[in-house]
Protein backbone atom coordinates (compact mmCIF):
# COMPACT_ATOMS: atom_id res chain seq x y z
CA UNK A 1 0.00 0.00 0.00
CA UNK A 2 1.07 3.44 -0.96
CA UNK A 3 1.29 6.60 1.34
CA UNK A 4 -0.73 9.57 -0.12
CA UNK A 5 1.19 12.71 -0.64
CA UNK A 6 -1.96 14.74 -0.03
CA UNK A 7 -1.16 15.84 3.69
CA UNK A 8 2.81 17.09 2.49
CA UNK A 9 1.03 19.13 -0.43
CA UNK A 10 -1.25 20.85 2.73
CA UNK A 11 1.10 21.67 4.40
CA UNK A 12 3.38 23.14 1.70
CA UNK A 13 0.76 25.06 1.20
CA UNK A 14 -0.22 26.43 4.22
CA UNK A 15 3.39 27.29 4.44
CA UNK A 16 3.35 29.06 1.46
CA UNK A 17 0.27 30.73 2.42
CA UNK A 18 1.00 32.11 5.64
CA UNK A 19 4.23 33.32 4.34
CA UNK A 20 1.72 35.23 1.34
CA UNK A 21 0.02 36.55 4.42
CA UNK A 22 3.32 37.89 5.85
CA UNK A 23 4.07 39.37 2.77
CA UNK A 24 1.25 41.19 2.42
CA UNK A 25 1.12 42.35 6.11
CA UNK A 26 4.76 43.78 5.40
CA UNK A 27 3.37 45.32 2.23
CA UNK A 28 1.20 46.95 3.40
CA UNK A 29 2.86 48.21 6.69
CA UNK A 30 5.32 49.41 4.49
CA UNK A 31 2.78 51.02 2.29
CA UNK A 32 1.56 52.80 5.07
CA UNK A 33 4.67 53.85 6.22
CA UNK A 34 5.64 55.26 2.78
CA UNK A 35 2.18 57.20 2.48
CA UNK A 36 2.89 58.46 5.79
CA UNK A 37 6.09 60.06 4.90
CA UNK A 38 5.01 61.34 1.62
CA UNK A 39 2.04 63.18 3.12
CA UNK A 40 4.79 64.35 6.08
CA UNK A 41 6.58 65.16 3.38
CA UNK A 42 4.01 67.28 1.06
CA UNK A 43 2.87 69.18 4.32
CA UNK A 44 5.54 69.97 6.16
CA UNK A 45 7.69 73.00 4.96
CA UNK A 46 10.26 73.06 7.76
CA UNK A 47 11.16 69.32 7.20
CA UNK A 48 11.53 69.89 3.28
CA UNK A 49 14.14 72.81 3.93
CA UNK A 50 15.82 71.01 6.56
CA UNK A 51 16.40 67.85 4.36
CA UNK A 52 17.21 69.71 1.39
CA UNK A 53 19.53 71.73 3.32
CA UNK A 54 21.38 68.48 4.86
CA UNK A 55 21.35 66.61 1.77
CA UNK A 56 23.18 69.60 -0.16
CA UNK A 57 25.46 70.19 2.25
CA UNK A 58 26.32 66.60 2.98
CA UNK A 59 27.40 66.60 -0.77
CA UNK A 60 29.15 69.50 -0.45
CA UNK A 61 31.24 68.72 2.74
CA UNK A 62 31.54 65.67 1.95
CA UNK A 63 33.31 66.43 -1.46
CA UNK A 64 35.25 68.75 0.48
CA UNK A 65 36.44 66.41 3.22
CA UNK A 66 38.12 64.06 -0.20
CA UNK A 67 39.57 66.78 -1.52
CA UNK A 68 41.13 67.70 1.84
CA UNK A 69 41.65 63.96 3.06
CA UNK A 70 43.35 63.38 -0.09
CA UNK A 71 45.12 66.54 -0.26
CA UNK A 72 46.92 65.27 3.51
CA UNK A 73 47.49 61.68 2.59
CA UNK A 74 49.39 63.08 -0.84
CA UNK A 75 51.75 65.36 1.15
CA UNK A 76 52.78 63.07 3.56
CA UNK A 77 53.65 60.50 0.83
CA UNK A 78 55.39 62.64 -1.10
CA UNK A 79 57.57 63.59 1.95
CA UNK A 80 58.29 60.17 2.65
CA UNK A 81 59.23 59.78 -0.76
CA UNK A 82 61.82 62.76 -0.28
CA UNK A 83 63.34 61.72 2.66
CA UNK A 84 64.23 57.95 1.37
CA UNK A 85 65.10 59.71 -2.27
CA UNK A 86 67.88 61.39 0.02
CA UNK A 87 68.82 58.35 2.07
CA UNK A 88 68.93 56.55 -1.61
CA UNK A 89 71.21 58.93 -2.97
CA UNK A 90 73.39 59.15 -0.09
CA UNK A 91 73.51 55.28 0.48
CA UNK A 92 74.49 54.42 -3.36
CA UNK A 93 76.77 57.45 -3.15
CA UNK A 94 78.53 56.08 0.16
CA UNK A 95 78.55 52.29 -1.53
CA UNK A 96 80.00 53.00 -4.55
CA UNK A 97 83.05 54.16 -2.54
CA UNK A 98 83.34 51.18 -0.32
CA UNK A 99 83.15 48.89 -3.41
CA UNK A 100 85.39 50.85 -5.42
CA UNK A 101 88.25 49.00 -4.20
CA UNK A 102 87.66 45.72 -5.96
CA UNK A 103 87.41 44.44 -9.09
CA UNK A 104 86.47 41.17 -8.64
CA UNK A 105 82.79 39.76 -6.57
CA UNK A 106 85.08 36.64 -5.61
CA UNK A 107 87.52 38.92 -3.24
CA UNK A 108 87.39 38.04 0.48
CA UNK A 109 86.78 41.37 1.72
CA UNK A 110 83.75 42.19 -0.30
CA UNK A 111 81.84 40.05 1.47
CA UNK A 112 82.48 41.47 4.82
CA UNK A 113 82.28 44.57 3.28
CA UNK A 114 78.52 44.54 1.86
CA UNK A 115 77.90 43.71 5.32
CA UNK A 116 79.32 46.48 6.52
CA UNK A 117 78.01 48.94 4.30
CA UNK A 118 74.20 47.43 4.73
CA UNK A 119 74.62 48.14 8.21
CA UNK A 120 76.08 51.37 8.49
CA UNK A 121 72.85 52.07 5.86
CA UNK A 122 70.75 50.96 8.02
CA UNK A 123 71.71 52.88 11.46
CA UNK A 124 74.09 49.75 12.68
CA UNK A 125 71.15 47.71 12.94
CA UNK A 126 69.64 49.11 15.77
CA UNK A 127 66.81 51.43 14.39
CA UNK A 128 65.00 48.47 12.64
CA UNK A 129 61.85 50.48 12.40
CA UNK A 130 63.63 53.42 10.49
CA UNK A 131 64.29 51.70 7.12
CA UNK A 132 65.83 48.47 5.84
CA UNK A 133 68.63 48.30 2.99
CA UNK A 134 69.58 45.62 0.69
CA UNK A 135 72.39 44.85 -1.75
CA UNK A 136 73.10 42.38 -4.19
CA UNK A 137 74.19 42.04 -8.01
CA UNK A 138 72.23 41.47 -10.58
CA UNK A 139 74.76 40.25 -13.45
CA UNK A 140 76.22 37.05 -13.96
CA UNK A 141 78.52 37.13 -11.00
CA UNK A 142 75.38 38.00 -9.08
CA UNK A 143 76.01 34.85 -7.62
CA UNK A 144 78.92 35.22 -6.25
CA UNK A 145 77.21 37.94 -3.11
CA UNK A 146 74.78 36.56 -1.48
CA UNK A 147 71.87 39.45 -0.69
CA UNK A 148 72.20 41.34 2.64
CA UNK A 149 69.67 43.12 4.85
CA UNK A 150 69.98 44.72 7.68
CA UNK A 151 68.12 43.84 9.81
CA UNK A 152 68.19 40.10 7.99
CA UNK A 153 64.74 39.13 6.85
CA UNK A 154 63.27 37.87 3.99
CA UNK A 155 63.30 41.04 1.91
CA UNK A 156 62.50 39.49 -1.73
CA UNK A 157 58.82 38.75 -1.89
CA UNK A 158 58.37 42.65 -1.86
CA UNK A 159 61.11 43.00 -4.66
CA UNK A 160 58.34 42.99 -7.58
CA UNK A 161 59.84 41.86 -10.71
CA UNK A 162 58.70 44.82 -12.37
CA UNK A 163 60.86 47.08 -9.72
CA UNK A 164 63.35 44.86 -10.19
CA UNK A 165 63.67 45.15 -14.18
CA UNK A 166 63.87 48.87 -13.69
CA UNK A 167 66.71 48.72 -11.08
CA UNK A 168 68.27 46.58 -13.54
CA UNK A 169 67.96 48.61 -16.30
CA UNK A 170 70.03 51.55 -14.45
CA UNK A 171 67.24 53.37 -13.30
CA UNK A 172 65.66 54.45 -9.66
CA UNK A 173 62.35 53.34 -9.60
CA UNK A 174 60.14 52.62 -6.40
CA UNK A 175 56.91 51.38 -5.44
CA UNK A 176 54.51 50.77 -2.57
CA UNK A 177 53.93 47.26 -1.70
CA UNK A 178 52.06 45.26 1.34
CA UNK A 179 53.44 42.19 2.88
CA UNK A 180 55.79 40.79 6.09
CA UNK A 181 59.15 41.10 6.38
CA UNK A 182 60.56 38.55 8.68
CA UNK A 183 58.51 35.69 10.25
CA UNK A 184 56.56 37.27 13.01
CA UNK A 185 56.08 40.38 11.24
CA UNK A 186 52.68 41.54 10.32
CA UNK A 187 51.30 42.95 6.89
CA UNK A 188 52.78 45.95 6.55
CA UNK A 189 52.50 48.84 3.45
CA UNK A 190 56.06 49.77 2.95
CA UNK A 191 57.66 52.40 0.27
CA UNK A 192 60.11 50.49 -1.59
CA UNK A 193 63.07 52.36 -3.00
CA UNK A 194 65.67 50.68 -5.70
CA UNK A 195 68.49 52.50 -6.86
CA UNK A 196 71.71 51.13 -9.06
CA UNK A 197 75.09 50.52 -7.30
CA UNK A 198 77.59 51.17 -10.22
CA UNK A 199 81.17 48.50 -9.36
CA UNK A 200 84.27 47.86 -10.88
CA UNK A 201 82.92 43.82 -11.07
CA UNK A 202 79.58 44.65 -11.89
CA UNK A 203 76.81 46.49 -10.95
CA UNK A 204 74.82 46.30 -7.21
CA UNK A 205 71.15 46.74 -6.77
CA UNK A 206 70.63 49.18 -3.82
CA UNK A 207 66.85 48.74 -1.59
CA UNK A 208 65.53 51.17 1.02
CA UNK A 209 62.02 49.71 2.47
CA UNK A 210 60.28 52.44 4.72
CA UNK A 211 57.16 51.68 6.43
CA UNK A 212 54.49 53.95 6.00
CA UNK A 213 52.56 52.94 9.16
CA UNK A 214 53.24 56.38 10.23
CA UNK A 215 51.87 57.95 7.64
CA UNK A 216 48.87 55.83 7.31
CA UNK A 217 47.97 56.44 11.26
CA UNK A 218 48.38 60.45 10.70
CA UNK A 219 46.26 60.06 7.50
CA UNK A 220 43.74 58.44 9.16
CA UNK A 221 43.53 60.76 11.83
CA UNK A 222 43.13 63.62 9.66
CA UNK A 223 40.18 61.99 7.52
CA UNK A 224 38.56 61.38 10.81
CA UNK A 225 39.28 64.82 12.05
CA UNK A 226 37.81 66.03 8.36
CA UNK A 227 34.73 63.40 8.66
CA UNK A 228 33.66 64.50 12.52
CA UNK A 229 34.39 67.82 11.38
CA UNK A 230 32.14 67.51 8.02
CA UNK A 231 29.53 65.72 10.30
CA UNK A 232 29.06 68.56 12.97
CA UNK A 233 28.97 71.36 10.56
CA UNK A 234 26.18 69.22 8.33
CA UNK A 235 24.24 69.06 12.06
CA UNK A 236 25.12 72.64 12.81
CA UNK A 237 23.48 73.43 9.21
CA UNK A 238 20.68 71.20 9.45
CA UNK A 239 19.90 72.93 12.95
CA UNK A 240 20.44 76.71 11.62
CA UNK A 241 18.05 76.06 8.79
CA UNK A 242 15.82 74.23 11.43
CA UNK A 243 15.97 77.40 13.25
CA UNK A 244 15.47 79.87 10.73
CA UNK A 245 12.91 78.23 9.20
CA UNK A 246 10.99 78.15 11.85
CA UNK A 247 11.25 81.78 12.63
CA UNK A 248 9.70 82.05 8.80
CA UNK A 249 7.32 79.41 9.61
CA UNK A 250 5.74 79.85 12.55
CA UNK A 251 4.26 83.65 11.82
CA UNK A 252 3.01 81.45 8.71
CA UNK A 253 1.25 78.77 10.94
CA UNK A 254 0.32 81.14 13.03
CA UNK A 255 -1.45 83.32 10.04
CA UNK A 256 -3.23 80.07 8.70
CA UNK A 257 -4.83 79.39 11.89
CA UNK A 258 -6.17 83.33 12.83
CA UNK A 259 -7.24 82.70 9.09
CA UNK A 260 -8.78 79.08 9.44
CA UNK A 261 -10.94 80.83 12.92
CA UNK A 262 -11.54 83.86 10.94
CA UNK A 263 -13.71 81.89 7.94
CA UNK A 264 -15.32 79.49 10.96
CA UNK A 265 -16.64 82.87 11.99
CA UNK A 266 -14.60 84.04 14.95
CA UNK A 267 -14.09 87.69 13.71
CA UNK A 268 -11.77 88.67 16.76
CA UNK A 269 -9.00 86.51 16.24
CA UNK A 270 -5.40 88.72 15.38
CA UNK A 271 -2.08 87.93 15.24
CA UNK A 272 0.42 88.76 18.30
CA UNK A 273 3.17 91.62 16.42
CA UNK A 274 6.17 91.39 17.57
CA UNK A 275 8.89 93.80 16.37
CA UNK A 276 9.45 95.90 13.46
CA UNK A 277 10.70 93.08 10.78
CA UNK A 278 9.11 92.08 7.73
CA UNK A 279 7.04 89.12 10.02
CA UNK A 280 6.24 91.96 11.92
CA UNK A 281 4.28 93.96 9.03
CA UNK A 282 3.12 90.63 7.91
CA UNK A 283 1.26 90.14 10.75
CA UNK A 284 -0.06 93.69 10.96
CA UNK A 285 -0.95 93.86 7.59
CA UNK A 286 -2.92 90.35 8.36
CA UNK A 287 -4.55 91.91 11.16
CA UNK A 288 -5.75 95.34 9.09
CA UNK A 289 -6.61 92.81 6.76
CA UNK A 290 -8.98 90.92 9.65
CA UNK A 291 -10.37 94.22 10.57
CA UNK A 292 -11.44 95.36 7.49
CA UNK A 293 -13.61 92.18 7.18
CA UNK A 294 -14.96 91.79 10.02
CA UNK A 295 -16.32 95.37 9.98
CA UNK A 296 -17.39 94.81 6.14
CA UNK A 297 -19.08 91.13 7.43
CA UNK A 298 -20.39 93.02 10.65
CA UNK A 299 -22.25 95.86 8.19
CA UNK A 300 -23.42 93.18 5.50
CA UNK A 301 -25.26 91.32 8.23
CA UNK A 302 -26.62 94.26 9.67
CA UNK A 303 -27.43 95.09 6.15
CA UNK A 304 -29.05 91.54 5.70
CA UNK A 305 -30.72 91.60 9.37
CA UNK A 306 -32.79 94.57 8.01
CA UNK A 307 -33.21 93.68 4.83
CA UNK A 308 -34.84 90.21 6.48
CA UNK A 309 -36.48 92.24 9.02
CA UNK A 310 -38.07 94.91 6.46
CA UNK A 311 -39.56 91.70 3.99
CA UNK A 312 -40.95 90.05 7.23
CA UNK A 313 -42.26 92.95 8.39
CA UNK A 314 -43.72 93.80 4.76
CA UNK A 315 -44.92 90.25 4.31
CA UNK A 316 -47.15 90.41 7.92
CA UNK A 317 -48.32 94.48 7.47
CA UNK A 318 -49.46 93.25 4.21
CA UNK A 319 -51.95 90.55 5.16
CA UNK A 320 -54.32 92.89 6.80
CA UNK A 321 -54.90 94.53 3.50
CA UNK A 322 -54.48 91.38 1.14
CA UNK A 323 -56.89 90.02 3.44
CA UNK A 324 -59.55 92.89 2.72
CA UNK A 325 -58.72 92.83 -0.95
CA UNK A 326 -59.71 89.32 -0.78
CA UNK A 327 -62.69 89.44 0.58
CA UNK A 328 -63.73 92.21 -1.98
CA UNK A 329 -62.05 90.16 -4.81
CA UNK A 330 -64.10 86.84 -3.49
CA UNK A 331 -67.55 88.60 -3.37
CA UNK A 332 -66.83 90.41 -7.21
CA UNK A 333 -65.39 87.40 -8.59
CA UNK A 334 -68.77 85.06 -7.15
CA UNK A 335 -70.83 87.84 -9.13
CA UNK A 336 -69.22 88.19 -12.22
CA UNK A 337 -71.46 86.11 -14.15
CA UNK A 338 -74.00 89.26 -13.93
CA UNK A 339 -71.00 91.35 -15.14
CA UNK A 340 -70.18 92.26 -18.40
CA UNK A 341 -67.67 89.86 -20.33
CA UNK A 342 -64.87 92.63 -20.08
CA UNK A 343 -65.75 93.19 -15.96
CA UNK A 344 -66.03 89.18 -15.62
CA UNK A 345 -62.71 88.65 -17.22
CA UNK A 346 -60.94 91.42 -15.14
CA UNK A 347 -62.68 90.00 -12.11
CA UNK A 348 -61.14 86.43 -13.04
CA UNK A 349 -57.79 88.03 -13.53
CA UNK A 350 -57.97 90.13 -10.05
CA UNK A 351 -58.77 86.27 -8.59
CA UNK A 352 -55.70 84.85 -10.32
CA UNK A 353 -53.49 87.80 -9.50
CA UNK A 354 -54.92 87.85 -5.99
CA UNK A 355 -54.16 84.18 -5.39
CA UNK A 356 -50.46 84.62 -6.46
CA UNK A 357 -49.46 87.91 -4.59
CA UNK A 358 -50.78 85.48 -1.68
CA UNK A 359 -48.51 83.11 -2.34
CA UNK A 360 -45.80 85.32 -2.65
CA UNK A 361 -46.36 86.72 0.86
CA UNK A 362 -45.93 83.04 1.67
CA UNK A 363 -42.95 82.44 0.31
CA UNK A 364 -41.57 85.03 1.51
CA UNK A 365 -42.61 84.66 4.92
CA UNK A 366 -40.79 81.12 4.70
CA UNK A 367 -37.41 83.01 3.62
CA UNK A 368 -37.69 85.05 6.26
CA UNK A 369 -37.98 82.15 8.62
CA UNK A 370 -35.03 80.61 6.82
CA UNK A 371 -32.88 83.68 6.92
CA UNK A 372 -33.43 83.96 10.95
CA UNK A 373 -33.33 80.40 11.49
CA UNK A 374 -35.85 79.64 12.76
CA UNK A 375 -37.16 77.19 10.54
CA UNK A 376 -38.19 73.93 12.29
CA UNK A 377 -38.26 70.10 10.52
CA UNK A 378 -40.90 68.32 12.04
CA UNK A 379 -39.04 64.39 11.17
CA UNK A 380 -41.77 61.94 11.18
CA UNK A 381 -41.67 57.98 9.28
CA UNK A 382 -43.57 59.05 6.07
CA UNK A 383 -44.01 56.59 3.16
CA UNK A 384 -42.93 58.93 0.16
CA UNK A 385 -44.95 56.52 -2.69
CA UNK A 386 -48.63 57.93 -1.32
CA UNK A 387 -46.24 61.72 -1.30
CA UNK A 388 -45.16 61.46 -5.12
CA UNK A 389 -48.76 59.90 -6.12
CA UNK A 390 -50.39 63.24 -4.41
CA UNK A 391 -47.92 65.18 -5.81
CA UNK A 392 -48.97 64.36 -9.02
CA UNK A 393 -52.72 64.04 -8.61
CA UNK A 394 -52.66 67.74 -7.62
CA UNK A 395 -50.74 68.72 -10.79
CA UNK A 396 -52.78 66.98 -13.56
CA UNK A 397 -54.60 70.18 -14.00
CA UNK A 398 -51.73 71.84 -14.93
CA UNK A 399 -50.04 68.64 -16.84
CA UNK A 400 -53.88 68.38 -19.02
CA UNK A 401 -53.91 71.99 -19.72
CA UNK A 402 -50.18 72.43 -21.15
CA UNK A 403 -50.52 69.05 -22.85
CA UNK A 404 -47.61 67.00 -20.89
CA UNK A 405 -47.75 63.46 -20.07
CA UNK A 406 -46.11 62.69 -16.49
CA UNK A 407 -44.52 59.32 -16.22
CA UNK A 408 -44.22 58.09 -12.71
CA UNK A 409 -41.59 54.78 -11.89
CA UNK A 410 -42.04 53.45 -8.20
CA UNK A 411 -41.44 50.84 -6.14
CA UNK A 412 -44.96 48.39 -5.17
CA UNK A 413 -43.38 48.10 -1.80
CA UNK A 414 -43.53 51.25 1.07
CA UNK A 415 -40.56 53.68 0.81
CA UNK A 416 -40.31 54.46 4.24
CA UNK A 417 -37.58 57.63 5.46
CA UNK A 418 -37.46 59.88 8.24
CA UNK A 419 -38.59 63.29 6.84
CA UNK A 420 -41.04 66.25 7.11
CA UNK A 421 -43.82 65.59 4.68
CA UNK A 422 -45.23 68.84 4.35
CA UNK A 423 -41.35 70.09 3.07
CA UNK A 424 -41.04 67.18 1.06
CA UNK A 425 -44.37 67.38 -0.36
CA UNK A 426 -43.86 71.37 -1.21
CA UNK A 427 -40.16 70.27 -2.87
CA UNK A 428 -41.83 67.69 -5.01
CA UNK A 429 -44.24 70.67 -5.96
CA UNK A 430 -42.09 73.27 -7.00
CA UNK A 431 -39.98 70.42 -8.94
CA UNK A 432 -42.60 68.69 -10.56
CA UNK A 433 -44.57 72.04 -11.29
CA UNK A 434 -41.37 73.22 -13.12
CA UNK A 435 -40.62 70.50 -15.64
CA UNK A 436 -44.42 70.35 -16.83
CA UNK A 437 -43.88 74.49 -17.10
CA UNK A 438 -40.81 73.93 -18.99
CA UNK A 439 -41.08 70.59 -20.47
CA UNK A 440 -42.16 71.92 -24.34
CA UNK A 441 -45.40 69.17 -24.40
CA UNK A 442 -42.81 65.92 -23.77
CA UNK A 443 -42.78 63.46 -21.01
CA UNK A 444 -42.27 64.31 -17.84
CA UNK A 445 -40.71 61.20 -15.97
CA UNK A 446 -40.40 61.00 -11.81
CA UNK A 447 -38.41 58.07 -10.52
CA UNK A 448 -38.18 57.04 -6.68
CA UNK A 449 -35.44 54.94 -5.33
CA UNK A 450 -34.12 54.24 -1.61
CA UNK A 451 -30.82 52.16 -0.41
CA UNK A 452 -30.11 51.58 3.03
CA UNK A 453 -29.40 54.83 3.93
CA UNK A 454 -30.84 56.97 1.69
CA UNK A 455 -33.58 57.70 -0.46
CA UNK A 456 -33.70 60.47 -3.95
CA UNK A 457 -36.69 61.44 -6.02
CA UNK A 458 -35.68 62.39 -9.62
CA UNK A 459 -37.61 64.55 -12.14
CA UNK A 460 -36.97 64.28 -15.54
CA UNK A 461 -38.26 66.55 -18.42
CA UNK A 462 -37.34 66.87 -22.18
CA UNK A 463 -37.68 70.34 -22.29
CA UNK A 464 -35.14 73.17 -23.81
CA UNK A 465 -32.46 72.15 -21.10
CA UNK A 466 -30.22 74.51 -18.72
CA UNK A 467 -27.33 76.44 -20.63
CA UNK A 468 -23.73 75.56 -19.14
CA UNK A 469 -23.65 77.50 -15.65
CA UNK A 470 -27.34 78.07 -15.14
CA UNK A 471 -27.85 75.02 -13.04
CA UNK A 472 -25.94 76.62 -10.62
CA UNK A 473 -28.08 79.84 -11.23
CA UNK A 474 -31.53 78.06 -11.25
CA UNK A 475 -31.50 77.77 -6.85
CA UNK A 476 -31.36 81.62 -7.14
CA UNK A 477 -33.96 83.90 -5.49
CA UNK A 478 -36.28 84.96 -8.65
CA UNK A 479 -33.99 83.74 -11.00
CA UNK A 480 -35.27 82.66 -14.61
CA UNK A 481 -33.73 81.36 -17.65
CA UNK A 482 -35.81 82.89 -19.88
CA UNK A 483 -37.13 86.38 -18.89
CA UNK A 484 -39.50 87.05 -21.29
CA UNK A 485 -41.29 83.72 -20.57
CA UNK A 486 -44.68 83.73 -19.90
CA UNK A 487 -45.50 81.53 -16.08
CA UNK A 488 -48.08 78.85 -16.50
CA UNK A 489 -48.65 78.42 -13.01
CA UNK A 490 -48.36 82.05 -11.75
CA UNK A 491 -45.10 81.01 -9.58
CA UNK A 492 -43.48 83.18 -7.82
CA UNK A 493 -39.93 82.87 -8.28
CA UNK A 494 -38.77 81.67 -4.61
CA UNK A 495 -40.02 77.94 -5.29
CA UNK A 496 -36.37 76.49 -6.24
CA UNK A 497 -34.92 78.39 -3.31
CA UNK A 498 -37.16 77.09 -1.00
CA UNK A 499 -36.74 73.72 -2.00
CA UNK A 500 -33.16 73.76 -1.97
CA UNK A 501 -33.89 75.57 1.66
CA UNK A 502 -35.53 72.70 3.00
CA UNK A 503 -33.42 69.59 1.53
CA UNK A 504 -30.60 71.44 3.74
CA UNK A 505 -33.21 71.38 6.77
CA UNK A 506 -33.19 67.11 5.83
CA UNK A 507 -29.32 67.49 5.88
CA UNK A 508 -29.77 65.63 2.31
CA UNK A 509 -28.96 67.78 -1.36
CA UNK A 510 -30.97 69.32 -4.07
CA UNK A 511 -28.89 69.03 -7.32
CA UNK A 512 -29.82 70.36 -11.04
CA UNK A 513 -28.23 68.98 -14.32
CA UNK A 514 -29.21 70.18 -17.47
CA UNK A 515 -28.20 70.25 -21.13
CA UNK A 516 -29.21 72.59 -24.39
CA UNK A 517 -31.36 70.70 -26.10
CA UNK A 518 -31.84 67.56 -23.56
CA UNK A 519 -34.07 68.37 -21.35
CA UNK A 520 -32.73 68.97 -17.35
CA UNK A 521 -33.07 66.86 -14.19
CA UNK A 522 -33.55 67.60 -10.48
CA UNK A 523 -32.39 64.91 -7.82
CA UNK A 524 -33.60 65.02 -4.25
CA UNK A 525 -32.08 63.12 -1.90
CA UNK A 526 -32.85 63.29 1.51
CA UNK A 527 -31.11 60.46 4.40
CA UNK A 528 -33.72 57.37 5.15
CA UNK A 529 -33.18 58.47 9.37
CA UNK A 530 -32.92 62.13 9.90
CA UNK A 531 -29.68 63.67 11.19
CA UNK A 532 -27.60 60.93 9.34
CA UNK A 533 -24.84 62.27 6.69
CA UNK A 534 -25.54 61.62 3.80
CA UNK A 535 -22.79 59.70 1.51
CA UNK A 536 -24.04 58.37 -1.84
CA UNK A 537 -27.47 58.52 -3.63
CA UNK A 538 -29.25 55.58 -4.83
CA UNK A 539 -30.33 57.46 -8.22
CA UNK A 540 -27.95 58.86 -10.61
CA UNK A 541 -28.14 62.94 -11.14
CA UNK A 542 -27.60 62.79 -15.27
CA UNK A 543 -30.01 60.76 -17.04
CA UNK A 544 -28.73 57.52 -18.57
CA UNK A 545 -30.82 59.61 -21.82
CA UNK A 546 -28.75 61.91 -21.56
CA UNK A 547 -27.27 61.90 -25.29
CA UNK A 548 -28.80 60.92 -28.11
CA UNK A 549 -30.27 59.28 -29.24
CA UNK A 550 -32.93 59.44 -27.00
CA UNK A 551 -34.36 56.38 -24.82
CA UNK A 552 -37.83 56.06 -24.66
CA UNK A 553 -37.57 54.05 -21.13
CA UNK A 554 -40.70 52.89 -19.78
CA UNK A 555 -41.63 49.84 -17.75
CA UNK A 556 -43.78 48.26 -15.18
CA UNK A 557 -45.18 50.61 -11.69
CA UNK A 558 -45.44 53.89 -14.53
CA UNK A 559 -47.98 56.28 -13.24
CA UNK A 560 -48.93 58.19 -16.67
CA UNK A 561 -50.81 61.36 -17.49
CA UNK A 562 -50.97 62.64 -20.05
CA UNK A 563 -53.63 63.35 -23.56
CA UNK A 564 -55.84 60.36 -24.53
CA UNK A 565 -58.00 59.56 -27.33
CA UNK A 566 -60.11 62.39 -28.13
CA UNK A 567 -57.72 64.63 -26.14
CA UNK A 568 -58.85 63.51 -23.26
CA UNK A 569 -56.45 62.56 -20.11
CA UNK A 570 -57.38 59.66 -18.30
CA UNK A 571 -55.31 58.52 -15.68
CA UNK A 572 -54.19 54.95 -15.97
CA UNK A 573 -52.45 52.81 -13.25
CA UNK A 574 -50.42 49.67 -14.41
CA UNK A 575 -49.35 46.71 -12.14
CA UNK A 576 -46.33 48.16 -9.80
CA UNK A 577 -42.79 46.36 -9.75
CA UNK A 578 -41.25 45.89 -6.31
CA UNK A 579 -37.76 46.44 -8.10
CA UNK A 580 -36.50 49.93 -7.66
CA UNK A 581 -35.51 51.50 -10.64
CA UNK A 582 -31.62 52.33 -9.40
CA UNK A 583 -29.01 53.05 -11.47
CA UNK A 584 -25.90 52.17 -8.71
CA UNK A 585 -25.02 54.24 -5.80
CA UNK A 586 -22.83 58.09 -6.93
CA UNK A 587 -20.46 60.25 -5.28
CA UNK A 588 -22.27 62.65 -4.09
CA UNK A 589 -21.93 66.27 -6.38
CA UNK A 590 -22.39 69.66 -4.84
CA UNK A 591 -25.54 71.78 -5.35
CA UNK A 592 -25.91 72.45 -8.94
CA UNK A 593 -23.72 70.74 -10.32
Amino acid sequence: MTTSPIPDLDKTSRRRGAGWELWRGLSGRGARLVAGLHQTWRRSLQLRVVTITLVVSSLLVGGFAYLIADKITNILLDNAKTDVQLRLTSGAEYAAKQFSLYSQPQEAQLQETIDGTVNYLAGGGQQQTSGLVVALTADASGEMIEPRSSPAVNFQPLISPELRAAVSGGNVANQIRTGRLGDDGSATKYLVYGSPVPTRFGQVELYYFVPLTLQDTTAGQARATVVATGVALVLLLGVLAALVTRLVVTPVRVAARTAQRLSAGLLDQRMAVNGEDDLALLAASFNQMATNLQRQILRLEEMSRLQRRFTSDVSHELRTPLTTVRMAADLIFAERDGFEPAVARSAELLQAELDRFEELLTDLLEISRFDAGFAVLDAEPTDLVPVVHRVVDRLAGLAERVGVQVELDVPAAPVIAEIDPRRVERVLRNLVGNAVEHGEGRPVRIALGMDETAVAITVRDHGVGLKPGEEKLVFNRFWRADPSRARQTGGTGLGLSISLEDARLHGGWLEAWGAPGQGAQFRLTLPARAGDRLTTSPLRLVPADATPPFGAATGNGLLAIGPGPGGALPIVRQPASSDTPTSGPERPAEVGS
